[in-house]
């Protein structure tokens, strides 16, 4: 026992033999707080839902009110033809930037593992073809911007994104289709340095998603 903790640095020793530390909140302490927006077994039983804590105890239609409140004007959708395990990450990261809608174009199944229960606060739209997510888009007022690393694409890094819109991306894999790049007013790329083609699904609509949040949250311009 002594050899092996030799190996293992001071504030290590011992960290295998406990478990993760629990997060939120337990149940809660004092006199019940006159607030609709709380939820009483919340409150009797305590809150470990993956929310900030700003949110504690909240209940969920409240919560969603509250994100419906402060929204952002941006949409994201992704190709699903071939059940896209990517979805559930963009669907946790487009609640993280606190995105208008989540479209999911195609198959209407897809793996919720990955959206960490997020689902449950992001509004998320399906669309059997892209014809329809164009309609939508149209009958909206909603420019398609896909985002490809595509011969003639612009870069994003440059690109003067709207401020409403919807950020389009193809499943892992095969990017956009060509029915996808149809639809689009412009294709993006994402500045590419090292030996591989592409990168991620959900890494790219994330570094999308956090260019909308420089542009006009921070008022960063390309």
């Amino acid at each position: 026992m002594e050899e092996a903790n030799r190996e293992k640095p001071a504030d290590l020793i011992g960290a295998d033999l406990v478990g993760p530390a629990e997060v939120g909140v337990g149940p809660w302490q004092g006199p019940l707080p006159d607030d609709p927006r709380l939820d009483p077994d919340l409150l009797a039983t305590g809150d470990r839902r993956n929310v900030v804590d700003q949110y504690r105890y909240w209940r969920l239609e409240a919560i969603v009110a509250d994100l419906d409140s402060r929204r952002h004007s941006f949409h994201v959708a992704i190709e699903n033809w071939q059940h896209d395990l990517n979805i559930g990450s963009v669907v946790r990261t487009a609640n993280a930037f606190l995105a208008q809608e989540v479209h999911i174009v195609g198959n209407r199944k897809w793996n919720r593992r990955g959206a960490m229960v997020t689902d449950r606060y992001q509004h998320v739209r399906h669309h059997p073809r892209l014809e329809d997510l164009a309609t939508y888009a149209a009958e909206k007022g909603l420019p398609v911007i896909g985002i490809d690393n595509l011969p003639g694409a612009v870069p994003l890094e440059t690109y003067d994104l709207p401020e409403e819109c919807v950020l389009l991306f193809g499943q892992e894999g095969p990017g956009l289709t060509d029915e996808a790049h149809a639809i689009c007013t412009d294709v993006l790329s994402i500045a590419q340095f090292g030996s591989t083609r592409s990168i991620n699904a959900s890494a790219a609509a994330a570094i999308a998603m956090h260019a909308w949040i420089r542009h006009h949250t921070f008022g960063q311009k390309p």
